[in-house]
């Protein structure tokens, strides 16, 4: 028989709502760990006294007593695990597993038995239901009735609010009354908050973040008072799961957070952490409520009557004493600046991020806490914003997401040891090369893996660096490609920016100077445009592509889908097609496949005879050169007077002019230039009214093409 025996999804019930976790039967200990809040439920073997096997609404679940009066109840095992459970009891434990069947006959009648922190209804001696009283928030009596309300859980849909029972008057002893012997029972283990007593000791004006506020917190021996201006809020020490004490990145404050299970709430607001801002500096001196006696004999040393130290120091020393918990503080982690939180955002607010020993914790809007255990995989991204900061994403196993953005750059070598000593799932390892801490930004790296955005970023970079080098005539160039902005001997008498006379070239100069950065962009810009004129011209001429397999198949079956569905649109032809090629057979696939090669096969073999015959240089002849760019065309009648024009000329002529004849005139420097439509194309120049008188002819410097 093995040591140990392990079962997963195995469920339990926290005040109507089921959580799913771990079991395991050692030949120490009973340990379940529940995987939505981390809490370990640990039984020694000695203290464990009964067991019983019982038909649940989960299948089958067992329950467990203790010589300490608590009771575990875990469902959703299989029918078949009770044998290898029965024989590991009695070879381990030395405890029979007994099997108890429910009553299912629907009385509402029989007999209210209290064992220890349940509550049974009983019929002929067969539980109905049980009820743990530590889940009772109020007992009220009547004539002959007790009503007993519930704590709620907002994680549930449907919840118990309140039972009602009938006590029968009984002749039998007149002297005590069954109502209030039957409240007293239930009072006695029920986890009713009652302000009965003195409180151990009271913590003035504390402040609070969240909820936000300054209150006075009154400690009790089984719950924790809040009370401020506006709200009050009584926690019982059964809700709170952890503790953290927690070091701010000034080294002057310190955070106290009480994780809770189930929130407080205000409103319609619900609050999983309570934290407290501490000053380091501010110091308290604490006299308990108690007797040096009481204070020994219920704390075990743990706390002393009369205390003094820092505020935050007593605060989390009286919690822990009385919770019973341990305080968790962070661990070896240090950031780039010293301290152990990394600042950063989560959604729209600001925080610090505590890497702890055993998972994440985020303060403090809203809090975060992530267990290591429920974390799937980790990501390291770059912030959209710019390139020194980065996120940090957290995926966890139920799918959710929380991303920390706006992280300093220099912490990411920090946080990535620690992930990786923590063995936690990385998403993107190659994100490391490409974002060590360098001097440099923009440096070369002897990494292999090719990383895009780095790429870009250098890229943007040299181009800066280019622009910062420049000097004044280089900016010069670039201003006069825009028409009338070129510094010419005699000005347009439209040209607004023309110069009155030399004197005024300090100021341009100047004026050159202030627009330098605007002329930066521009540059930049004008290279994407380029590349976009990069792109390649479809040959109209070329032989078409072949198809894929698929289509294929759907064009041979579009005409029988459409006999299978009268009316079907174009889109649900397509996305019936994609179910039918899903379904498809593999032997009918591969069909189709060998059509589509031998189609690919014809589609190379056309394509060689194509350019053979010259059909691919023709195609890349008529293709605009780099220095000329097409004209909108004038709708007149004729269709001749389309043409191109090069960027060489048009950037010197202001003004463009069409006419009803079969040619364009353009104005340069108060001469006439016409265009002939004739071929080949011919530039005129000297205010020739026509071809016949021209007497000086210059031969364009591109080939001139009509539309």
């Amino acid at each position: 028989m093995a040591d140990n025996l392990e079962f997963n999804d195995i469920y339990q019930e926290v005040k109507g709502s089921w959580n799913d976790g771990r079991l395991r039967f050692s030949k120490q200990t009973v340990v379940y760990k529940n995987s939505k809040t981390g809490k370990v439920d640990s039984i020694p073997v000695p203290e464990l006294t009964q067991a019983q096997w019982r038909r649940v609404c989960l299948g089958h679940g067992i329950k467990l007593c203790t010589s300490t009066g608590h009771v575990y109840k875990y469902d959703g095992f299989k029918d078949t695990d009770l044998e290898k459970i029965s024989e590991y009891f009695k070879a381990n434990y030395k405890v029979e597993l007994a099997e108890k069947d429910m009553c299912v006959k629907g009385w509402n009648w029989g007999t209210a038995k209290f064992n220890g922190p349940l509550l049974s209804f009983e019929v002929s001696d067969s539980p109905v239901f049980e009820i743990p009283l530590s889940s009772v928030s109020q007992c009220a009596t009547g004539k002959n009735e007790v009503t007993l309300e519930f704590h709620q859980n907002d994680d549930t849909e449907v919840s118990l609010m309140e039972v009602r029972f009938y006590v029968p008057p009984t002749t039998a002893d007149e002297g005590a009354d069954p109502v209030e012997a039957f409240a007293q029972n239930v009072l006695s283990k029920a986890d009713v908050i009652q302000a009965t007593g003195d409180a151990v000791c009271i913590f003035r004006e504390l402040q609070c973040l969240t909820p936000r506020g300054r209150y006075d917190i009154r400690i009790y021996p089984t719950f924790l008072h809040l009370h401020g201006k506006t709200f009050d809020y009584k926690i019982p020490y059964t809700t709170v799961l952890r503790l953290f004490l927690l070091p701010h990145k000034d080294q002057r404050q310190m955070f106290f957070v009480i994780s809770l299970d189930p929130p407080i709430k205000q409103g319609q607001t619900r609050y999983h952490f309570l934290i407290l801002l501490f000053s380091k500096e501010e110091d308290i001196n604490l006299t308990l409520n108690m007797s040096e006696d009481e204070v020994e004999r219920r704390f075990e040393g743990k706390l002393n009557k009369n205390m003094s130290g820092s505020l935050y120091e007593m605060v989390s020393r009286v919690m822990k004493a009385l919770v019973n918990r341990k305080i968790t503080v962070p661990g070896n982690f240090q950031g780039h600046s010293g301290a152990q939180c990394i600042t950063c955002s989560y959604k729209a607010s600001s925080g610090l991020l505590y890497p702890l020993e055993r998972g994440f914790i985020y303060v403090h809007k809203p809090p975060v806490h992530l267990r290591f255990e429920e974390i799937s995989c980790v990501n390291f991204a770059r912030g959209t914003t710019t390139t020194r900061s980065f996120d940090f994403e957290i995926e966890t196993k139920q799918g959710s997401q929380y991303t920390f953005s706006s992280i300093e750059r220099e912490e990411y070598g920090k946080l990535f040891d620690f992930v990786n000593a923590k063995k936690l799932s990385i998403k993107n390892r190659g994100f490391k090369e490409g974002m060590k801490a360098k001097d440099d930004m923009y440096s070369d790296s002897d990494d292999d893996q090719h990383d895009a955005y780095l790429e870009r970023m250098k890229q943007e970079g040299k181009i800066r660096e280019e622009a910062n080098d420049s000097d004044d005539s280089e900016a010069g160039s670039d201003e006069s490609f825009n028409p009338g902005e070129e510094d010419d001997d005699i000005a347009e008498e439209y040209d607004s920016k023309a110069s009155a006379s030399e004197s005024s070239g300090d100021e341009a100069d100047s004026d050159d100077e202030r627009k330098k950065k605007p002329a930066k962009k521009a540059k930049i810009v004008k290279e994407k445009k380029t590349r976009k004129k990069e792109k390649k011209q479809k040959d109209i001429g070329a032989p078409k592509r072949p198809m894929s397999a698929y289509m294929l198949w759907l064009n041979s079956s579009r005409e029988r889908i459409k006999g299978e569905n009268p009316g079907i649109s174009v889109t649900e032809i397509s996305k019936k097609a994609g179910e039918m090629w899903k379904q498809l057979s593999k032997e009918k696939k591969e069909e189709w496949d060998g059509k589509a090669e031998e189609a690919k096969k014809d589609y190379e073999r056309a394509m060689k005879e194509y350019r053979e015959s010259g059909g691919g240089s023709a195609s890349s002849s008529k293709k605009y050169c780099n220095q000329c760019y097409p004209q909108s065309r004038h709708k007149a009648d004729k269709p001749r007077q389309y043409y191109l024009f090069c960027t060489a000329v048009i950037k010197h002529f202001n003004m463009f002019i069409t006419t009803q004849m079969n040619y364009h005139i353009l104005h340069l420097d108060h001469n006439t230039i016409r265009i002939l439509p004739q071929q080949p194309f011919q530039l005129l120049t000297a205010n020739v009214n026509n071809a016949k008188e021209g007497n000086s002819f210059e031969s364009y410097p591109h080939n001139l093409r009509n539309c």
